[in-house]
């Protein structure tokens, strides 16, 4: 009987991701138990649950994508906005069905009164950058060409995303101004906008387990095109000229006390020097993607109004934006 050969691991992030000398990757999560189930998947139900249903759809010629439908209310318009959905996790981790993310889709289709579109990206160090941003384009075009269904106005889609999903919200919305695809509004959540070089947030903000610096420097070592740094364009959007740039109008969504605060308000001058369309919304006393922390969200008063108010302002953004044409 042949010997299986036992992987040798080389390293592991965070708890997050566990890598192995022949170049696979693990991204079963090896950090405290307690905190698991918000990585579990939640299989799609077609039944409404908390006023909600969900599916996994396989386009021909994209990825796989989770759909959040809410169940139809009285006072609904006969479609309903999209929002296309980009999770975060570096271009490495996560999953559109982990229940972390469930819970946020399932809410913001609630509130927002949307339909959430959330493709199964391809990950890093598997699937390196541009592939997560070209995973985005197919699921705008999907969602353009009506893939949603009847009940999803495909003359309103919104961009989406928090931390690495900000990144690509960002790609997304400058690749459809070149190809002359309408999007109605771009929300970047906590992007992940960096340098090389540290900044002063990023030594003096307090780490939190969605982001470590141990995180940052090896996720975007593994995403980014071989041998570039935080200085590539795909990180460090604000380091090349955006003035001729079509982009539409943005919900830029920070937290105080995010690693990455200083570069990310960088980003900000940048889009108002270039004269963009930029209504900043920051969350005060809370980290990066504060609100995917469902243990927090429940038991902490901070982070449970924070949550709420971001919520609140995603709805009132898309409500202002989302006139059909």
């Amino acid at each position: 009987m042949a010997q299986v050969q036992e992987r040798k691991m080389i390293d592991q992030i965070s708890g997050w991701l566990t890598l192995f000398e022949d170049g696979s990757a693990d991204r079963t999560w090896a950090g405290p138990p307690e905190v698991k189930f918000m990585t579990d998947a939640v299989p799609p139900h077609a039944h409404f649950v908390d006023g909600v249903a969900t599916a996994d759809v396989t386009p021909s010629d994209g990825p796989k994508l989770r759909i959040y439908l809410p169940e139809k209310h009285e006072n609904d318009p006969e479609k309903l906005p999209v929002l296309i959905h980009f999770h975060g996790g570096g271009f490495c981790i996560s999953e559109p069905d982990w229940y972390m993310y469930y819970a946020v889709y399932t809410r913001l289709a609630r509130e927002a009164r949307a339909i959430v579109v959330s493709p199964y990206l391809r990950l890093a160090p598997e699937h390196r950058l541009p592939a997560a941003f070209d995973d985005g384009v197919a699921a705008l075009r999907w969602v353009g060409a009506g893939g949603a269904g009847e009940q999803a106005d495909s003359s309103r889609v919104f961009l989406i995303g928090d931390s690495s999903g900000g990144n690509i919200v960002h790609q997304v919305a400058a690749r459809a101004g070149e190809e002359g695809v309408r999007v109605a509004g771009a929300i970047p959540v906590h992007p992940g906008f960096c340098r090389a070089r540290r900044s002063r947030s990023e030594t003096e903000n307090p780490e939190t387990p969605f982001l470590t610096l141990d995180m940052m420097d090896k996720f975007l070592a593994l995403a980014l095109p071989e041998g570039e740094t935080k200085d590539h364009p795909y990180t460090c959007p604000m380091g090349a000229a955006l003035e001729g740039v079509e982009l539409p109008p943005y919900l830029y969504c920070l937290a105080e006390q995010d690693l990455m605060w200083d570069t990310e308000r960088e980003f900000y001058e940048a889009m108002k020097r270039a004269g963009k369309e930029v209504e900043l919304f920051v969350s005060r006393g809370v980290g990066h993607s504060f609100y995917l922390n469902k243990i927090a969200v429940e038991m902490d008063p901070i982070t449970a109004a924070q949550t709420e108010e971001l919520f609140q302002r995603i709805k009132q953004f898309i409500n202002l934006h989302s006139v059909s044409v």
